[in-house]
């Protein structure tokens, strides 16, 4: 890029954030709220306010709306992969076979390093449970909106920033650690996976609480004018990366665990025989 270049595009770059600020000193907080910082924050939490209407039949919270539009996303996004796309896998890999065969490498890795007694079925599980809430926490980044029952507009948030979400996703994985447990150890995998009883709260809320932190401080610092230029982008990209990442690794990680505890056999001891005393 030349230096006019350089010049030009950097010259449009203050211009557009002095408009801005122009725009914030002149507005003086004149362009009032339809709802105080309270009311924002509950709303985020509780969904009380701004439902949507779901074909005209029940009203549901926005976080449901997400989940079906992540999920409908995936399978699509599955379908054409398998149909398309891996038949025409080679014997030297392209960059998307490459990245795709390295992402499966490595949730089996961590399937197999876990549970090494029925790795094939949880290295599934935790590949499409991992994905899907790295997705899916991404999918606020969007920005998509929906109109509410009100009226009103709502950003589609993150489908596990909503607590029944999060709450389907821990006893989800939970129900996989349990049956697995009386599937391949029998009554004692299951009831070894029962002692752990506390395990589907500590995910849903795990989860609940690290995507909702993200989303109340993206939404604190939108509602306030002087702090919603340039600064929810950061904010909201890297929070959002971060829980991302962590979140996605920390319950596959977790599932993979105890399904490996709870469905290893541990081997019979073996009956001795005592042998009596020979007469002498």
């Amino acid at each position: 890029m030349s230096k006019k270049r350089k010049i030009v595009s950097l010259t449009i770059f203050f211009a557009i954030v002095a408009l801005l600020i122009i725009g914030i000193v002149l507005t003086n907080g004149k362009a009032a709220n339809e709802e105080t910082i309270k009311e924002v924050m509950r709303d985020a939490v509780l969904h009380e306010n701004n439902k949507i209407n779901l074909f005209g039949v029940i009203e549901v919270n926005p976080g449901l709306i997400s989940a079906f539009i992540v999920s409908g996303a995936l399978i699509i996004f599955a379908l054409i992969v398998r149909i398309f796309v891996i038949p025409k896998f080679t014997l030297v890999p392209g960059k998307f076979q490459y990245g795709l065969e390295k992402t499966v490498g490595l949730f089996s890795s961590i399937s197999e390093e876990n549970s090494p007694h029925k790795s094939y079925f949880i290295g599934g599980y935790i590949f499409v449970a991992g994905i899907y809430i790295f997705i899916s926490t991404l999918f606020e980044l969007l920005g998509l909106q929906a109109i509410t029952t009100t009226g009103s507009h709502v950003i589609l948030p993150a489908p596990l920033s909503d607590i029944n979400g999060a709450i389907a996703m821990g006893v989800l994985s939970y129900g996989v650690i349990l049956f697995g447990g009386l599937i391949n150890a029998g009554p004692k995998g299951m009831l070894n996976a029962l002692k752990d009883f506390s395990l589907p709260i500590s995910m849903s809320f795990r989860l609940f609480g690290a995507l909702l932190s993200g989303a109340l401080v993206t939404e604190l610092v939108y509602y306030y004018q002087l702090t919603s230029i340039l600064l929810p982008i950061i904010v909201g990209i890297l929070f959002t990366l971060l829980h991302a990442f962590i979140q996605a690794y920390v319950l596959i990680t977790l599932v993979s665990i105890f399904y490996g505890e709870s469905s290893e056999r541990k081997p019979k001891k073996q009956k001795t025989k005592k042998r009596g005393k020979i007469n002498e």
